[in-house]
C-alpha cells in the first residue's frame, strides 16, 4: 500500500525518473518472468469479473475485494511475484474501473472499462518492500525464491531519503525502473520569491513550443525546429526501412520467422530512442521556461490551451503535425516543472489570441509568416510573442502583464533539443547525404576510379612505397 501522508508536512510533489537495466540472461529471463505473472494477474481478475457479469453479480472493482480474492487464491500462485506486486496490478485495475465508470457517468459512452489482457504487465513496489544503495536494486521476490538483484544504468536523480516506489516495466523494446520520489517545493529567498501578481503568458505551437510574453515587455521564444527535424527524419527513416523487409512480413495469423521478430525488435528500439529524444527535448524547452520565469519572479503563467484545434480535420500533413505535436505532454511537462517551482498555472482559452492585436484589442487578419502588424495602431511584433501578450491579459483574476506599443523589451531565444542529431553549429542532420557542390566546382577531392580490373600503377613500380603508416594509403589526384 502507498505511505499515508501526513497533512501538516510541507507540500511536495512527486517525480518519476526512467532508468535502465544492466542486466545478465538469467536476471532478464527473471524479470520478464514477473511481468508475465503479473500479466496473470490482470487476466485472472478480467475473467472474475467476466464471470461475474454473465451471471449478473456485482463487478469484483474495489481494491479491498480484489486484495480477498488474491488471498483465497493461496501462495505460489503467480510464481516468482510477491503480495505487494500482485496488489500493485490490482490496484491499477481498480482505478481504471472506477475511472471509466466515473466518466461514463459524466456522458463520455464511448468509454470502455478495462477488459483487455495484456502479457507484460508493470509491477510496482512501494517505499520499505526494496532496497537501493547506489545503483544496486533488490526488487522483493515471493518466499521461498532467490533473491533478484538487479543493476541500474545511471545514478538515481533523487535524494536517495525521497524513494516512494520502484516500478519495473518493458516498454520500447527494453527493460528498465520507473523511479518516484516525493521532492519539497523549491525555497526561494524572501527577495527573489516569485509574486503571483507578475503574470507572463504562454503561447504553444509547433515552430516555437513556447512563446512567453512576461513583465515589462521582456519576452522568451523557444525554438523547435530541431524537434520538428527529428520527427520528419524518423518518419523518412521508417518508411525506408519498411519498404525492403515488407515483403518478409508474416501474413494474419502466422508467428513469423526468427529473423522477422529481430527485425521488429529493431524497429521497436529505435522507435523508443526516437520517443526519448522528443520527450528530452520537450524537458529541455520547460526546463528553459521555468528558469526564466523564476529569474524575473514571474509567479503566475496563463497558457493558451490548444488543444481545441485536435479535433478539426485539416487534411493529412497537418494532422499529423498535430498528431507529432504532443500537446497534452508539453502542458503536463510545464505543470510539474511550474509546481516544483512554486508557480501557479492557469490554462485559458486561445481563440483568436494570434488575429487580435494586443496593444489596441481589435481583430487583424492573421499573418501567414512570423511577424504580425496592427493597421489600425501601428503595432509590430513577433506573432507568437504577440498572441502571448494577448494571452497574459485574460488570467482569471486580471493581469498586471500590459504589453507595450510595440515589442520594445529585451526577447530571448533559445533551442530546445540541442541534444538531437543536426542540432550543433552546422544545424545539419549527421544522417543526410553531403550538400552537392555548385557547378564548375571540383569538390571533395577524391581518387579516380579505376578502368576495368586493372590497376593504373605501373607493374615496376610499388604501389605501396609512399606509405608512411600501417593501413594508410595515398594517391595523387590527376
Amino acid at each position: 500500500m502507498p505511505r499515508a501522508r501526513n497533512a501538516q508536512a510541507a507540500p511536495a510533489v512527486h517525480r518519476t525518473a526512467r532508468i535502465g537495466l544492466r542486466l545478465t540472461c538469467a536476471q532478464r529471463q527473471r524479470c520478464f518472468g514477473l511481468l508475465r505473472s503479473a500479466g496473470d494477474v490482470w487476466a485472472c481478475t478480467l475473467e472474475i469479473n467476466q464471470w461475474r457479469r454473465h451471471r449478473g453479480d456485482q463487478p469484483a472493482a474495489s481494491y479491498q475485494t480484489l486484495c480477498r480474492l488474491l488471498a483465497e487464491s493461496g501462495p505460489g500462485t503467480f510464481g516468482e511475484l510477491d503480495t505487494t506486486g500482485a496488489r500493485s496490478v490490482l490496484r491499477r485495475y481498480s482505478d481504471a474501473w472506477f475511472s471509466a465508470a466515473a466518466r461514463r457517468r459524466a456522458g463520455a459512452v464511448e468509454v470502455r472499462f478495462p477488459r483487455r489482457r495484456r502479457a507484460l504487465m508493470p509491477v510496482r513496489w512501494y517505499h520499505g518492500t526494496f532496497t537501493l544503495i547506489g545503483r544496486t536494486l533488490r526488487l522483493p521476490v515471493a518466499r521461498g525464491r532467490p533473491p533478484l538483484v538487479v543493476r541500474l544504468k545511471r545514478e538515481m536523480p533523487y535524494p536517495p531519503g525521497s524513494m516512494r516506489s520502484v516500478t519495473l516495466l518493458f516498454t520500447d523494446g527494453r527493460l528498465c525502473i520507473d523511479v518516484t520520489a516525493e521532492l519539497p517545493l523549491i525555497t526561494h529567498p524572501a527577495a527573489r520569491a516569485p509574486d503571483p501578481q507578475r503574470v507572463a503568458g504562454i503561447d504553444l505551437g509547433i515552430i516555437h513550443p513556447f512563446a512567453v510574453a512576461g513583465p515589462g515587455g521582456e519576452a522568451l521564444l523557444v525554438s523547435g525546429r530541431a524537434i520538428r527535424a527529428e520527427h520528419r527524419l524518423h518518419l523518412a527513416d521508417t518508411k525506408q526501412r519498411s519498404r525492403p523487409v515488407a515483403a518478409r512480413a508474416p501474413r494474419r495469423g502466422q508467428r513469423g520467422s526468427r529473423r522477422w521478430r529481430k527485425t521488429r525488435r529493431r524497429a521497436r528500439l529505435v522507435e523508443g530512442r526516437h520517443k526519448r529524444r522528443v520527450r528530452q527535448a520537450l524537458h529541455e524547452a520547460a526546463k528553459t521556461v521555468i528558469g526564466w520565469a523564476v529569474e524575473r519572479r514571474v509567479g503566475t503563467l496563463t497558457v493558451g490551451d490548444p488543444r481545441g484545434v485536435l479535433n478539426l480535420n485539416a487534411g493529412r500533413r497537418h494532422n499529423l503535425r498535430l498528431r507529432q505535436w504532443q500537446i497534452g505532454r508539453t502542458l503536463q511537462i510545464l505543470q510539474d516543472k511550474a509546481a516544483l517551482a512554486g508557480i501557479r498555472v492557469h490554462l485559458v482559452d486561445e481563440r483568436g489570441s494570434s488575429s487580435t492585436c494586443p496593444a489596441c484589442r481589435k481583430r487583424i487578419p492573421k499573418p501567414s509568416g512570423r511577424n504580425l502588424s496592427c493597421r489600425h495602431c501601428q503595432f509590430a511584433g513577433h506573432r507568437d510573442l504577440a498572441a502571448a501578450f494577448t494571452i497574459a491579459t485574460r488570467t482569471p483574476g486580471g493581469a498586471t502583464t500590459t504589453p507595450t506599443r510595440v515589442l520594445g523589451g529585451v526577447v530571448t531565444h533559445r533551442r530546445a533539443g540541442r541534444h538531437l542529431p543536426g542540432a550543433a553549429t552546422a544545424r545539419r542532420d549527421p544522417r543526410r547525404r553531403p550538400p552537392r557542390t555548385a557547378a564548375g566546382s571540383l569538390g571533395r577531392r577524391r581518387p579516380a576510379p579505376s578502368q576495368g580490373s586493372r590497376s593504373l600503377t605501373p607493374v615496376s613500380g610499388d604501389p605501396q612505397h609512399h606509405r608512411t603508416n600501417p593501413g594508410e594509403r595515398s594517391w595523387t589526384p590527376l
